[in-house]
């Protein structure tokens, strides 16, 4: 398969994926690379810093995440964690409901063709 198309379902639903994982529980950026890593590389790829933060600075941007400082334990450094807002929760509810919706009408699409494959 040609990578590109494939890219292009990634890109469109890591947002959606982030969110969820911060919308469990408030975390911080190595802990969502990490996490994306071990239960999505086989079909993702490996998540990279250079993919992710700028999504999560995106999403603080608009007004879906906020964002705390604390020190870090292991380097005596600083920690921003993330965690959701009102307006994230809501936004996140959407997306998996257009989610759910969007799998089962594709889903219609790839039987549908199935079907036609079986027949031929």
């Amino acid at each position: 398969m040609d990578n590109k198309y494939s890219q292009q379902f990634k890109k469109g639903s890591l947002e959606m994926m982030l969110l969820c994982l911060i919308g469990r529980k408030e975390t911080y950026g190595y802990e969502i690379i990490t996490e994306l890593n071990n239960r999505g590389a086989d079909v993702l790829g490996y998540a990279k810093e250079g993919t992710v933060y700028p999504i999560l600075y995106r999403l603080e941007d608009a007004g879906l995440l906020s964002c705390r400082m604390a020190p870090a334990a292991a380097n005596g450094g600083m920690k921003k964690y993330y965690s959701l807002t009102e307006k994230g929760r809501e936004t996140l509810r959407e997306l998996i409901g257009f989610w759910r919706r969007y799998t089962v009408c594709v889903d219609g699409f790839i039987d549908e063709y199935s079907k036609s494959e079986e027949e031929i």
